[in-house]
């Protein structure tokens, strides 16, 4: 992650067959209205194509909302991608309903921070200005 102009780029998918999107809607929004460029996907997205859709958007971050209990399996899938398409500066964070259990192994595999309910809009905002496109040590 280096430094670029212009505000920090961030794709919301919803992988998989969850059809709830009522959290990545409002996740979002508060992204944008915090000043970030907004690319939500809408439902029922691969791995595949969120990653595509982050490379051809010049993403700095990707946020995936996975309810369906198919998270391991979804962020190993998009954190795998990434590697392949030579694209492993997008950071990719997310939340959901996620046991804690599951949470140190998936940040073990490349997912940087996962904000479970009962995070707050602006503590995922605060996150994302704090650890996106963070400045190139001089």
């Amino acid at each position: 992650m280096g430094v670029a102009a212009g505000p920090i780029r961030v794709v919301v998918a919803k992988p998989g067959l969850d059809g709830h999107d009522r959290g990545a809607k409002v996740i979002a929004r508060a992204l944008r209205d915090a000043g970030m460029e907004v690319i939500y996907t809408g439902l029922h997205q691969t791995p595949e194509q969120i990653v595509d859709t982050a490379i051809q958007e010049d993403a700095d971050a990707i946020g995936l909302s996975i309810l369906s209990g198919a998270h391991n399996t979804l962020f190993a899938a998009v954190i795998e991608l990434l590697k392949e398409r030579d694209a492993a500066d997008i950071l990719v964070f997310g939340g959901g309903i996620i046991p804690e259990a599951d949470i140190p192994p998936l940040k073990e595999k490349g997912v940087a921070e996962i904000f479970t309910p009962g995070a707050t809009t602006a503590s995922i905002v605060e996150w994302v200005r704090a650890n996106v496109r963070q400045p190139a040590e001089a």
